[in-house]
């Protein structure tokens, strides 16, 4: 069976409570978005996180996620990683070794795990270039697939965003808002990637993969649109048209 349902979420470490800690209430309504959005996932044979990694592969079972780098040393209630779905093809992704997730995936765990404290995943991490060829493997497994896509928009949006500001964001981010929204693929798979580095866009490759596994038709709503500290977050949810 083809991909069957699709969550897009963003990945900032403060959308974790304890990560923020007294401006956890900042994040609430994307808090509240996110789960909206990871709803549509419920009821699917398996689960995909993708996100953006400095390596396109697998990561492998019971990896790790961990927000040590932004002060949280605790445990974190997540899913759990399974181990790399068996390959269907030759189009199959390498096995990462790395027991540790990156923020994307560890981001993605954490929210899917907050759905549902028993559920279960696959982790795929995607680098820059490798989207397609990452979608098409993950669009070629068995069963009914959901995907946990994982990115941010641009991080230029202001004076005090990591990238500053860039005039280009914001007519960048709602056009992303409307493809993501209107789970229009062929504009997703278009979007110029040295533009999306230039505004440090998080989510380009993951949403890149995203367009190749499952490339519709569908019905897509967009849950939540802004940018709070000067990076746009994005959450969308897509189900069969």
């Amino acid at each position: 069976m083809p991909v069957v349902s699709v969550a897009v979420c963003p990945h900032p470490p403060l959308l974790v409570p304890g990560v923020a800690g007294a401006a956890a209430g900042e994040l609430t309504a994307l808090r509240d978005a996110c789960a909206e959005a990871v709803g549509v996932l419920r009821g699917c044979d398996r689960v995909v996180l993708v996100g953006g990694a400095p390596r396109t592969g697998w990561w492998p079972a019971a990896a790790r996620p961990t927000l040590a780098p932004y002060g949280w040393e605790s445990p974190l209630p997540s899913a759990r990683v399974l181990a790399p779905p068996a390959p269907v093809d030759d189009d199959t992704l390498p096995l990462v070794d790395d027991g540790t997730l990156p923020l994307s995936l560890t981001v993605g765990a954490w929210l899917l795990g907050r759905s549902d404290p028993a559920a279960r995943c696959h982790a795929a991490g995607v680098a820059p270039g490798g989207g397609a060829g990452a979608g098409r493997a993950i669009g070629a497994l068995a069963g009914a697939v959901g995907l946990l896509v994982l990115g941010d928009g641009s991080a230029c949006r202001g004076e005090k965003a990591p990238g500053y500001a860039d005039p280009r964001a914001e007519a960048y981010d709602a056009h992303l808002a409307a493809l993501l929204g209107g789970a229009d693929t062929a504009g997703i798979a278009a979007l110029d990637p040295e533009l999306a580095a230039a505004l440090l866009v998080a989510g380009h490759a993951p949403w890149q993969a995203l367009a190749a596994a499952a490339p519709g038709p569908w019905q897509g709503t967009l849950h939540h649109h802004a940018a709070p500290y000067g990076v746009a977050y994005l959450v969308a949810s897509w189900r069969p048209a």
